[in-house]
């Protein structure tokens, strides 16, 4: 089954789920995984320089993209795609090769992570954009630093300075959709930063969607960048799908829902819906969100094109 296949019957979902994961080639992935209850996750600067190592051996030996990470005391970040259907093992030999390392060293026995690792697909460039600036701010959002490039243990630099050093990780792909330009395109990476760190945002792993709150707040703050963005549809490229950028989505549904936008066909009703089943919604909840019965939602649904 192919990737349009499981978006088009509502199996991918943005949140992040630790069971049915997406395994496909090309996928953009935003990857978390967390300590068990209050345990850390790194201890000391050699922890944090371990687990990079392995990152960089892994995307090597499984041929990832890594676009961003965060490593926090407690919990990572990372922003990846791999080249073939072999994110669960690239992920398996990550965390299982840092938690033999930290148990050996540190002499404990037990489970380190608090469960699987979760995923959250990125299915269109305004939402991986802001997934980006999200993991970068991590260490603001924390209190530990008040400016993000202060913190060591993130891709930020390479998004941030003029004169990064190439590494492993790719940021010029996450750039790209700000500006074919790269000094230009950091420039207005660096403006969302700044911008950005002052919006109040939740934990995205106590609050399914605080990435796409994060993203509602950047666009009506930023709307001509963000529009400028939304025509990239580099995720759309990769995948071979096109859904519409989650802000074009709000605003039709949010029309739709106060009945101050109709639209003309069928056809273009169903389209709204199919974009939101795309995104996991249930029937109940697209006819809750659009104002209508389920009923009304399953014969348009049924209805031919």
């Amino acid at each position: 089954m192919d990737v349009l296949d499981l978006i088009r019957q509502g199996k991918i979902k943005r949140y992040f789920r630790a069971t049915q994961k997406l395994n496909a080639p090309n996928v953009v992935s935003h990857i978390t995984q967390r300590a068990a209850g209050k345990e850390p996750l790194f201890l000391e600067d050699t922890d944090y320089l371990f687990m990079l190592s392995a990152l960089k051996e892994v995307t090597k030996k499984y041929g990832l993209r890594i676009y961003a990470f965060c490593l926090m005391a407690n919990h990572t970040h990372l922003l990846l795609s791999p080249a073939e259907a072999n994110l669960y093992d690239a992920m398996r030999d990550l965390f299982s090769r840092y938690a033999m390392k930290f148990n050996r060293k540190y002499e404990r026995k037990g489970h380190l992570f608090g469960g699987p690792y979760r995923q959250a697909v990125c299915m269109d460039d305004s939402y991986l954009l802001a997934a980006s600036l999200y993991i970068h701010l991590n260490p603001v959002r924390a209190h530990l630093v008040q400016d993000p490039l202060q913190y060591r243990w993130s891709s930020c630099r390479l998004y941030y300075e003029d004169d990064a050093p190439k590494s492993f990780i790719d940021p010029d792909f996450i750039l790209g959709l700000l500006s074919g330009d790269k000094l230009r395109g950091k420039n207005r990476y660096r403006e969302l930063l700044k911008r950005g760190s002052e919006v109040p945002t939740a934990h995205v792993l106590e609050q399914e969607d605080a990435i796409e709150r994060f993203q509602s707040r950047l666009v009506s703050m930023f709307p001509s960048i963000f529009k400028t963005v939304g025509k990239k549809k580099q995720i759309a490229k990769c995948l071979g799908i096109d859904l519409l950028a989650t802000d074009e989505l709000e605003k039709q549904i949010e029309a739709a829902a106060k009945g101050l936008s109709r639209p003309e066909s069928k056809r273009a009703r169903k389209y709204l819906i199919q974009q939101l089943i795309a995104r996991g919604y249930s029937r109940a909840e697209i006819a809750e969100r659009l104002g209508v019965s389920r009923k009304t939602i399953y014969n348009i649904l049924k209805s031919s094109p």
